[in-house]
């Protein structure tokens, strides 16, 4: 059963396909493209992973809980970076690949994806995997 989370991450990674493929055409601005609708859409999931995270904790009664609220923080704060370097590309007039290129070189967004890839793993496996594991 996908969680918020999945589709959170599924319209991040969705504009972060985008963008690798905006990156390679070379353009100059970004007119008459989708760039900034997706920018947008990604920047508002990123705003809506730390809620998601929570809900899941409750709703899924992840345990230990202490270490998934940890990660979590981590996450929120790895999202809070991203977006301020998306929201920081979307105020200029025109978006070049040049740019696009940097943003997805941006270790901030690449720390965001990797978290994101880490907790969706985590969580599609605890839908396999039987409820009792030790934890240390």
């Amino acid at each position: 059963m996908p969680t918020d989370i999945h589709a959170l991450c599924d319209t991040i990674e969705d504009c972060y396909e985008f963008t690798l493929s905006y990156a390679a055409q070379g353009r100059a601005s970004d007119e008459g493209t989708e760039l900034r609708r997706k920018l947008i859409g990604a920047a508002e999931a990123m705003r809506g992973l730390e809620r998601s995270c929570i809900d899941t904790v409750n709703r899924e009664q992840l345990s230990p809980a202490e270490k998934y609220e940890a990660f979590f923080r981590v996450l929120a704060r790895d999202a809070q970076s991203a977006i301020a370097a998306i929201d920081l590309v979307l105020v200029q007039p025109a978006i070049s690949s040049q740019l696009i290129d940097n943003l997805n070189a941006s270790i901030h967004l690449r720390a965001l994806l990797t978290d994101l890839f880490l907790v969706t793993e985590i969580l599609t496996l605890r839908q396999t995997q039987p409820k009792e594991i030790a934890t240390s």
